[in-house]
């Protein structure tokens, strides 16, 4: 009886033909799926007995993959394999796509995370990654796979998918032979996906198209491979539908992976060479460098040198990543790993820099190594001036695990002593902020983001400027440049309009507009980096009712009529409101911000003007009037010439505290004006 129904089972299971996954979203609802992972577990569920009917030999070559066969099969990862059944590939997705759903689905399936261990998003670390639904840090992973037969070593490294981390995704890209395209079937083709496609095509990976959720109810997966084939030009008659979290279609993707992806080349011979594609800080061992081994072989105690910063270690511990590290003697080319030797910073082992062996150097490092340069820069400032150790102290914690922050001290007569940090972009601003908040403690206060601007001088020198209060005087400067990036909005055609609006309001200059099917269009502009720090992102998410998605990449600096704003009060230049703003935009800017000043800053008792100025002159004022006694209320008739010289005596008393007078602002008018400067800039 056995014997027959699982014969049956078989049978069924072997009518997945193309045709029938291009429908499969209508079969995800049914009981008989043909896809083989939950063949055996819906017999447990819903039968209550267990059908053992095949050896392992035959479970290799046919469709069915056990999750208990595949769990000893994962408990062996550690096992050498030849280099022709390697497979170094990663996933690339837009948010919300299903990336890290169906890595935890590769995990499980492979056995390399057991059941009881097993929880959503596996490989996403941080509390706060797993709050926002994104990958942040970089993560990597070794399973073992069988397939007919022969084991196969599968290594899975996880990529963030945010712009910001283009750099860190390129070389994460740059250590793999393949990659699967991660497409909701009912979001289709977003913006990241196609600028992670083309940095993918860069590499020269072969594609795998996935079409992931199949089993919602809003899927149309025949749409969405059209779209994949129109905008991107991939092939996609051999695309992989899946569901991550109901586990239907995992075993394709695995057999698809085995039989797609091309194996390394086999260099165990030349002289060593790895790619570093991430390292942290462990407070214990050091930093721990993850690398790809491109050429030669690396054992544990080699004397390692790192070409691009001209150190050299001993490697204390080398290992794989299974995702947990799992110690082994040695790693030979194509091999994913990591390795300790007490680095004491994350500087002297940057992503992208080539490992070589100490007494036997490779010829030439491996190409794409850049320095991150930041893009963004605001100041922070501890709202308790007593927490500026703690503050420094944290900013060091955080630079020992992030490369690409950048901080120098700042002083500012509103706010006391703070930092002045870099960062990639806003959202790795965004991160490194809240980190310092929930894990440090602290309370701090940001000023609006700005960006780094290149100043010509009139003796040819160039200045670069990320502070308004550093700008050189209006007669040592002969031009100012801003950075410009490329951005490309998708979005659905009902919004063409609003989001056109949108660019030309900031300053962009439009390059070109597509159709990319008949419902969805890719808009293109030039916009100022300076125009896009502020709430850019967020008025396109309202104004496109959360449909539109953007992508956005520097292109260099341009030449532009910009000036530096000051405001003073009562005469006096208040610098950490400064700002550097577009000369259309000064008088808007000046206005909102003397307005917000007006009803902020308490009332003296003198007139107190308020001034929005270019260099002398004088383009918004606002003025608070004096606090007044009332010298006439003793005055009951009488003659006129009594009250004017009571009024004059007053006047004078006045002006003489006018101009020994000092004008403090309260820390809520900054902070409130901070945030005006965010929404009006």
């Amino acid at each position: 009886m056995a014997k027959e129904l699982c014969s049956g089972v078989a049978a069924l299971l072997s009518i997945n033909t193309w045709q029938g996954q291009q429908q499969h979203h209508h079969w995800a609802r049914s009981q008989l799926s043909p896809l083989p992972i939950s063949a055996t577990h819906r017999l447990t569920k819903h039968s209550r007995f267990r059908v053992v009917c095949q050896s392992v030999e035959t479970q290799a070559k046919t469709e069915i993959y056990d999750p208990e066969f595949g769990a000893k099969v994962g408990q062996d990862r550690l096992l050498k394999v030849p280099v022709s059944n390697i497979r170094n590939f990663c996933i690339i997705a837009h948010i919300d796509h299903g990336k890290s759903t169906l890595a935890d689905k590769l995990l499980q399936m492979t056995g390399t995370v057991q059941k009881r261990e097993m929880k959503e998003q596996f490989l996403d670390n941080m509390d706060l990654e797993r709050e926002r639904g994104i990958t942040i840090k970089l993560q990597a992973s070794r399973m073992r796979y069988m397939f007919e037969n022969e084991p196969y070593c599968l290594n899975l490294i996880d990529t963030p998918g945010h712009v910001d981390f283009s750099y860190e995704v390129s070389r994460s890209l740059a250590a793999c032979e393949g990659a699967l395209l991660v497409v909701d079937a009912s979001q289709g083709v977003e913006a990241q996906t196609l600028a992670n496609v083309y940095l993918a095509l860069e590499n020269n990976l072969e594609i795998i198209p996935v079409l992931n959720k199949i089993d919602l109810p809003g899927a149309e997966p025949d749409r969405v491979i059209r779209e994949i084939e129109e905008v991107i030009g991939l092939d996609c008659s051999k695309a992989i539908p899946c569901s991550a979290k109901e586990g239907i279609g995992i075993t394709e993707i695995l057999n698809a992976i085995v039989e797609r992806i091309p194996p390394p080349r086999d260099a165990a011979t030349s002289p060593l060479r790895a790619l570093i594609f991430d390292s942290y800080y462990d407070p214990y061992r050091g930093v721990i460098v993850y690398f790809r081994v491109i050429d030669g072989r690396i054992k544990k105690g080699d004397r390692i040198y790192f070409m691009a910063s001209n150190k050299d270690y001993f490697a204390d511990e080398v290992g794989v990543l299974s995702p947990n590290q799992l110690q082994v003697d040695e790693l030979y080319a194509g091999e994913v790993g990591y390795l300790s030797a007490s680095i004491r910073s994350v500087a002297d082992a940057r992503v992208g820099d080539t490992i070589t062996h100490y007494d036997r150097k490779a010829e030439s490092s491996l190409p794409g190594y850049e320095e991150a340069t930041p893009m963004v820069f605001c100041g922070l400032f501890p709202v308790d001036a007593d927490q500026f150790p703690e503050l420094r102290d944290a900013l060091e914690k955080l630079q020992l695990n992030d490369a690409a922050l950048k901080f120098e001290p700042e002083t500012s007569s509103a706010m006391g002593f703070g930092f002045r940090c870099g960062f990639l972009g806003l959202l790795h601003m965004e991160i490194v902020q809240e980190r310092l908040e929930r894990e440090y403690n602290l309370s701090l206060i940001t000023t609006a983001p700005s960006v780094v601007y290149r100043v010509n001088c009139v003796d040819n020198e160039t200045v670069e400027c990320s502070n308004p209060s550093l700008l050189p005087e209006p007669g040592q400067r002969r031009s100012i440049e801003e950075p410009v990036v490329k951005i490309e909005m998708l979005t659905p055609k009902d919004y063409i309009g609003s989001l056109m609006e949108l660019a030309q309001d900031r300053r962009g200059e439009f390059k070109e507009m597509k159709y990319i099917t008949e419902n969805r269009a890719s808009i293109i502009y030039e916009l100022p980096l300076a125009e896009m720090v502020g709430d850019f992102f967020d008025q396109l998410k309202s104004r496109s009712k959360g449909y539109a998605s953007m992508e956005y990449t520097f292109i260099g600096y341009k030449e532009s009529e910009l000036i530096k704003l000051d405001i003073q009060i009562n005469g006096e230049p208040v610098e950490p409101l400064s700002t550097i703003v577009h000369r259309d935009k000064a008088y808007s800017v000046g206005r909102a911000l003397t307005q917000k000043l007006k009803e902020l800053i308490p009332r003296q008792m003198f007139k107190v003007p308020i001034q929005a100025c270019i260099g002398s002159k004088v383009i918004a004022s606002e003025s608070l009037s004096a606090i007044r006694k009332d010298v006439l209320a003793k005055c009951y008739g009488g003659d006129i010439s009594r009250k004017k010289k009571l009024l004059k005596k007053q006047a004078e008393g006045k002006k003489r505290m006018k101009a020994i007078g000092k004008v403090d602002v309260p820390q809520e008018a900054f902070m409130a004006v901070l945030k005006l400067e965010k929404e009006v800039l």
